[in-house]
This record gives structure tokens, C-alpha cells and sequence, in this order.
């Protein structure tokens, strides 16, 4: 199978396991999220809640798309994603992996709402950070702007939960007459079908955004295998011609030659200077090729390597304003970049298919602990049927906004938020249940470091114990 020794055809197939595992653990940690608000508001039976929302998971990452998956993979420095070594592939996929189930079946142990992005998130930052602290490595730690990007957008969604929900939940007393959706629900009875038909649209809502954002988050875990293992069979898109990318190089070209290097900086010469060693290198590829066939497998990682080292540097120079470039040239350049990606950012769809099998069957199993808490802990009183709608309408709307972006977003977080919003909205700030707020807010606080730190160091053991 794809030409690999035996011991690297069973490392391979391990790390995808270890990939569907994490997915199906994301799966029943993140499942009360979606299920939590119709489980006790008696809109629908436990079973029948978790196989519908995990339709719906499943349903959201086939037709989710690849923004996110793309956004985590280029977390990592553009160094270790150009890196062929298969054994330096391994080691760097695992230790995230492993890190992250670590953290999610510890916390879901416990009970606690924690975060399956941020505890990825984390692990892909010490991995990178680690990948820098290897001797001759001359990179950054990780890819800063696109983590910046994320740690924003993880920040500011929780906070937006939070305060949304006390505004549509005082929308909700002003304007609906019925106090019915203000009680809490009885213990055994359904809601009426007007809230109950609300209630099961927000679960599904939810559901399905959280299998577009969380699953694509498998999705790029599991390209990062596939390249990062068997970088001739997935370096780039099998179902495009490199060939056509000629065009959109040739006005790359272009404008890189409007530069003079002899008026630029010296960081801003270096840059130009390996802008155009990529540039060249894809040149000597295509030179007299006239079909595909023509390329040599081994050409496809060589053209992948640069294409992203050309993105890289290229997009660090154009940002420079003190780069004489007018507005045209750098739309210009953006989108034939832009075209040049189409090649390396995919997932073939039998990846996107093994995430939404992982996380449907994962979102059906081991859901009862988070349940208790979203349901009974976070405040002192029940969820009410307003609670529970505007909490999930919120969190859906959120959720769906990032990936929208083609940002990674915690369901777990924004969920949790809306929900203390609403406790807040009811009766005020003393109607949070204080322990276990600070108990989810020091998980919330302490993923990033310890999966952080965790990868890290399975980076470096991996690295040490695998051949070179």
C-alpha cells in the first residue's frame, strides 16, 4: 500500500486510528452540547437526542468544507509541513494526537465541559514550538498570524455567547406573552410542540455547525498524516492538472520582477530572493512539460514545498508597506496565490467520510457525564425552555460565523457561555453555581498550557527514539 515498508505502513495506519480516535472522543465529549437542552427539557428521549444529533454531526462535516481544516494545519511552521522525512511526519502527528485524547477523556472523566479546539489547538502549538528547539531547525516557533487569528477568534466567541444570550433572553420576556418558555420543564412531561419544535431545531442547528467546525479539525489532522507520511500520493490535489498552475506562476513573476532588491531592506532582499528561488524551482519542474504524465511522482512534494515556502515568504513581503507595489499588483498576487493553493489545500472526500463516521458513532456514546453539567451545575436552578432555545440559537449563530471564516470555534466554550448567560439574565450573577464555574473556567485556563507542554514533549521523545 503506496509503496511503504511494512513498519511504516502499520505507523501510518496507527496515526490515522489515533486520528479517528480523537474525533470520536470529540464526539462524546462535545455530544451534550448539542443534546443537553432537549435531553432535560423532555423535548425528546436520550437515545433518540443523541442519534439525531449525531446525524447532524455527521451531515456538517461532509458539507462543511476544508477552511478550517486548512486554518490548523498552517498553525504549524511552514518548516515542518515541508519536511519529507516520514519518521519526523510521525512524531510530530502523534505527539498532538496522543496530547490532546489525553486532555479530552481526562476532563470528560471529571465531567467538565472542556475544549476539544483548544486542547488541539494547544497541541499543535507545542509541537511547533518544540520543532524550533531542534538543533539546525532555524524556524519560527509557529505560524503567529494564523494562531493569532484563532486565539482571537476562540476569545472573543465565548464572550459574544455570553452577552447575546442576556440580550435575546431579555428580547424573549419582553415581547413573548406565553410564560410557559419561562418555567422550568416538568420532570416528565413534554413541552408544548410550539417550544418543543424550537428546542429540536437549535439542537440540530447545533449538531450540524459543530460537525462543519470540529470535524473539518479532524479532517486537517488526518492530511497532516497523509502528507507528512505519503507526501507523493497527497502533496497535492489528484484531481488537478499542476500544469495550469503555470499561468498563475507566471504573474507571480511578474510581480516580484516590478522589485528592485537593491532598494529594499535586508530582511526584505532575503525574502525576495527566496521568493524567487521557488519561483525558479517550480519553472525547472514545468520546463517542457506538455502533459502531466510528464512529472515525476516525486516532483508533486517538490512542487507542494514550493508553493508554500512561496506563500509564506511572499505574503511577509507584500505586507511590508515600504514594498513599492501598487494596489492592482498585490490584488494581483493574491489571487494567483490563491489559485496556486487550490492545488494544496484539499481533503479527498473518503478523509472528510472517516471524520463523520468517527464523530456520528463518538456522539453517540459516553454523553451522560457533560449532560449532568451543562444541564444541572453551571447554575443553581434547571434549565427553563427560554434557557435552553436562546443558549443553543446563540451558540449555533456563533459557531456557524467561524466556520463561515474559516476559523476554528469551541462549541464546548461558546455553549457553556450561553448557558451562564442565561442563568445570568434570569436571576442575576449569584444564580451561576460559583465551584463549578471556577472548576470549568480552570480547565478552560489550564488546556492550552498542559497540551501544550504534553506535545511538546512527546515531540521531542518521538523525534529522539525514531530514525532520523
Amino acid at each position: 500500500m503506496f509503496g511503504l515498508e511494512p513498519h511504516v505502513l502499520l505507523l501510518l495506519i496507527a496515526c490515522l486510528v489515533a486520528a479517528c480516535a480523537f474525533e470520536f472522543v470529540n464526539g462524546f465529549h462535545d455530544t451534550a452540547n448539542a443534546v443537553a437542552t432537549v435531553i432535560y427539557t423532555n423535548s425528546l428521549r436520550p437515545w433518540v437526542a443523541v442519534v439525531w444529533s449525531a446525524f447532524w454531526n455527521f451531515v456538517g462535516v461532509i458539507a462543511g468544507g476544508i477552511g478550517v481544516a486548512m486554518g490548523i494545519v498552517y498553525l504549524l511552521p511552514v518548516e515542518s509541513l515541508v519536511d519529507q522525512n516520514v519518521y519526523h511526519g510521525i512524531a510530530m502527528v502523534g505527539a498532538l494526537i496522543v496530547a490532546a485524547i489525553i486532555w479530552n477523556v481526562g476532563t470528560w472523566y471529571y465531567g467538565l465541559p472542556s475544549s476539544s479546539s483548544h486542547a488541539l489547538i494547544g497541541s499543535i502549538l507545542g509541537v511547533g514550538i518544540a520543532f524550533s528547539l531542534l538543533p539546525g531547525s532555524g524556524a519560527s516557533a509557529v505560524n503567529w498570524g494564523k494562531a493569532g487569528e484563532t486565539g482571537l477568534a476562540l476569545l472573543v466567541s465565548p464572550l459574544f455567547g455570553f452577552s447575546l444570550t442576556i440580550i435575546l433572553m431579555f428580547l424573549l420576556r419582553r415581547f413573548v406573552k406565553n410564560k410557559t418558555i419561562f418555567k422550568e420543564p416538568h420532570k416528565r412531561k413534554p413541552p408544548p410542540i410550539w417550544i418543543r419544535m424550537i428546542l429540536i431545531a437549535t439542537c440540530t442547528l447545533v449538531s450540524y455547525f459543530h460537525g462543519s467546525n470540529d470535524g473539518q479539525k479532524g479532517v486537517g489532522l488526518i492530511m497532516l498524516i497523509l502528507i507528512g507520511i505519503v507526501p507523493v500520493h497527497f502533496a497535492l490535489n489528484s484531481k488537478l492538472n499542476p500544469l495550469d498552475m503555470r499561468e498563475s506562476l507566471t504573474r507571480v513573476e511578474q510581480v516580484m520582477g516590478k522589485l528592485n532588491a537593491a532598494e529594499l531592506s535586508e530582511a526584505d532582499r532575503k525574502l525576495l530572493g527566496e521568493v524567487r528561488t521557488q519561483t525558479a524551482t517550480l519553472d525547472q519542474i514545468f520546463a517542457g512539460k506538455t502533459d502531466v504524465k510528464q512529472l515525476p511522482e516525486q516532483s508533486r512534494f517538490e512542487i507542494r514545498k514550493a508553493i508554500l515556502l512561496l506563500y509564506n515568504r511572499a505574503k511577509r513581503l507584500t505586507a511590508s508597506e515600504k514594498i513599492p507595489l501598487s494596489s492592482a499588483d498585490r490584488k494581483l498576487y493574491e489571487d494567483s496565490i490563491a489559485n496556486m493553493r487550490t492545488f494544496t489545500d484539499y481533503a479527498p472526500w473518503q478523509v472528510s467520510l472517516m471524520v463523520a463516521l468517527s464523530l456520528g458513532i463518538g456522539t453517540m456514546i459516553g454523553w451522560q457525564r457533560i449532560v449532568k453539567t451543562i444541564g444541572e451545575r453551571i447554575g443553581k436552578e434547571h434549565l427553563t425552555y427560554a434557557q435552553g432555545a436562546s443558549s443553543e440559537l446563540v451558540a449555533a449563530a456563533m459557531i456557524g460565523a467561524s466556520t463561515g471564516f474559516g476559523l476554528p470555534s469551541s462549541t464546548t466554550h461558546v455553549l457553556s457561555s450561553a448557558i451562564a448567560g442565561s442563568m445570568v439574565a434570569n436571576r442575576g450573577i449569584k444564580n451561576l453555581n460559583p465551584q463549578m464555574v471556577r472548576n470549568i473556567a480552570l480547565a478552560w485556563v489550564l488546556t492550552l498550557p498542559v497540551t501544550m507542554v504534553l506535545s511538546g514533549g512527546l515531540f521531542l521523545l518521538f523525534r529522539t527514539i525514531m530514525p532520523s
